[in-house]
Formats: structure tokens, sequence, C-alpha cells
């Protein structure tokens, strides 16, 4: 089995080719072909009285592969004086994370990978909000508006310029110095115009595609903004507001985002950034994590986890490629894309393809299989 680690999946690993293996994954999915089970969460508290636990993990398998997807962190939600809210993680201290793909065999039950989550994890989820993108903006889309600028937000650009001829993007994020390293770094790669703007309204003004991607807990603009003919996209759904909801003409889902089950005090939705978590501690403790809704104009599921906005319930990507579910049908549509559901899907289709490549260039670290195989039945 390999070990590949991050720097061997930049090497391997193509916006193009991880849009293309998602796509036929998530096809798949109506037949049986790939299946997933969306992301579930698991809080206990530290030691500290401001942050929390939490072991989060996905799993799906298509085409020969499993992967199951894990993540241990620690949790934070700061507020700053300025009234930015966000969560932050770390695993050990800050600036350390701890996230891994196990990718096993579905022929032969077999131990096939450990990939370190980093790069793969950014680039899945630029390449699912490229998908979106790819359907339901209007082809001659040609400007982005991005709010926030981490690595997920270079990812999700990085994908709009491979299914759309993009020229020009606007970023803004609240540090000055972020947005401006975004520009320098962007316009360099994709060979466009990047703008670092002063405000959220301008980077959102006058776009064809606005994308938020960031860590904040609470809306990040104004529905008032959203312009007749633009596809939107997310990175949370806590970023956008019911009022923001309320302005889309089609809505689509990548997939089922959660799990339809009776909440209780030890099993919630919308928890923090968890679409579903069980919950240790005292109620004292629990407190500490941002429950769903917790200010006015906060958009969040119901306790179904339906999405909200015209019509209820809303189709899937599944439903888009199939014809069940029409997409844009006229320029002025507002679409959304809501780029979350098919999360263990993501890295079967993607892990498994990250690897295939591996083998075939000799690049990775062997480990030996028997490490993780044992001749006790369990």
């Amino acid at each position: 089995m390999l070990l590949i680690n991050n720097d061997d999946v930049f090497k391997l690993l193509t916006m193009q080719d991880c849009i293309r293996v998602q796509e036929e994954a998530f096809r798949k999915i109506p037949t049986g072909g790939a299946i997933h089970r969306p992301r579930i969460d698991m809080y206990m508290p530290t030691d500290q009285d401001d942050s929390y636990y939490r072991w989060g993990s996905m799993e799906g398998a298509n085409d020969g592969y499993f992967a199951i997807r894990m993540k241990s962190d620690v949790i934070t939600w700061p507020r700053t004086p300025d009234d930015n809210w966000t969560e932050e993680k770390y695993c050990r201290e800050p600036g350390t994370y701890c996230g891994l793909i196990f990718l096993l065999s579905t022929r032969n039950a077999e131990p096939l990978a450990f990939i370190n989550d980093g790069a793969l994890q950014h680039m899945r989820v630029g390449g699912g909000a490229g998908i979106g993108a790819k359907y339901l903006a209007r082809e001659d889309a040609h400007v982005v508006g991005m709010l926030g600028s981490g690595g997920m937000a270079r990812t999700y650009l990085e994908a709009f310029a491979a299914v759309r001829d993009i020229q020009q993007c606007k970023v803004y994020s609240p540090n000055p110095d972020n947005r401006e390293a975004y520009a320098d770094k962007m316009s360099r790669k994709l060979g466009i115009e990047v703008i670092a703007v002063d405000s959220a309204k301008e980077a959102v003004t006058g776009v064809d595609i606005l994308s938020s991607c960031t860590t904040s807990m609470k809306p990040v603009y104004d529905a008032d903004w959203i312009e007749p003919g633009m596809h939107v996209t997310n990175l949370s759904r806590r970023e956008i507001s019911d009022k923001a909801m309320d302005k889309f003409d089609v809505v689509v889902r990548q997939g089922t985002a959660g799990l339809q089950m009776r909440q209780t005090e030890r099993f919630q939705a919308e928890r923090g950034f968890s679409p579903a978590a069980f919950i240790g501690g005292t109620p004292e403790q629990m407190k500490l994590i941002p429950e769903k809704n917790p200010e006015p104009g906060f958009g969040g599921d119901s306790p179904e986890f339906k999405d909200r906005g015209k019509g209820g319930d809303k189709p899937d990507f599944a439903d888009l490629v199939s014809g069940k579910a029409s997409g844009r049908t006229r320029a002025d549509q507002v679409t959304f894309y809501r780029n979350v559901g098919n999360q263990g899907l993501q890295f079967s289709s993607v892990g498994g393809w990250v690897y295939a490549q591996a083998l075939a260039r000799g690049m990775g670290r062997e480990l030996p299989t028997d490490w993780l195989l044992q001749d006790i039945r369990d």
C-alpha cells in the first residue's frame, strides 16, 4: 500500500481531472454504481473552556474504490471586536492539522493507501463548485466575485476557469494582506485579472459568478446585492441568509447533505459547521458550540435537512444531468448550486484517481500492507 502526501497530490491531480472523475461518480448514484454516506461529526469537550474536540468522517465508494475521510480537530469560534465570527481549528497546535483518507479496494477489501487530505480536500470542494458552474452558470460568464481568500477560494476560482472563460475576478476578505496575496497568486496562476477590492459589496457588484468561501459563522453578503443572471455557490450554508435563498430562481443540491434522524439532546443538526453531530459534554459545555439559526437573518436547514427557498426540497445533480429537473432556462435567472452532499463519494472518486496515478508514476511511499492485516477474525 501507499502513503501519498500533499506534495504528491499537487503533482498528480489537475482540476480538469478532479471535476471529471467527480462528475462521472455522481452520475452513477441513481443506478447504484456509486454510493456515499454523508458527513457525521462527534464532539467532546477539551481541557480548555473555549474549545471542543471534533471528529468528522464521511465515506463513499465507486469503481472498485472505497474511501473514508477522517478529521481530528480542536475547534474554536472566536469573535473579533469588528464583529467577525469564524470557526477555527487545529490539531495539537495552531497551524497543524490531521486529516486522512483511507482508501481500500471493494474488489478484495485490501488496504490501498493513506492520503493526506489537505490538497485533495481543497481540490475536491473546488471541483464540486466547478461542476455547478458548468451546468448552471451562463455560457458567457466571465467575471467572478470571490468572498474569501484561503485555499478553498483558490481552488474554486481554478475550477470556474476550467469550465468557463473567466477573464476577471474581484476578491474580498477582511484581511487586506490576504486578499492582496490571493490576487497576486491567482492572477499569475491562471493568467487572468484578479483584483483585491475593499468591500464585500464591491466584490459582488456586476459579477457573473458569486462565490463565498469563508469560515464565517454568519452571512457574508446582503441578499439585495444579488443581480439577475448570476450563478451563486458557497462553501457553508451559514454564509448565506434566508433572504438570499429567496432570490434564487433555480436551486440544485450536489447531493444528500445530511441524515433524516430524530434530533435529541445528543444528536443535533447544524451545530457549528456540522451537518449532523453527536455531542458529548454537559449542557453548559454544549452551549459553546454555535446552534442552528444563532442570529436573525441566518439561513439554516430544517430539522429534516431540507433546503429552504422557493419550493422546499430541491433537485440534486443526478436530477439535473438526467433531465429529471431543469437547470437554467433563461439568461436572467439567478441559479444556486449548494456545493455539499456527496463528500464521501468525492474522496473515493478523486482519491481513487490519485492512487491510480501514483501507481502509474511510481510516486508515494510504500508501506507493508501486512501491517494492517491480521490472522484473528474480528
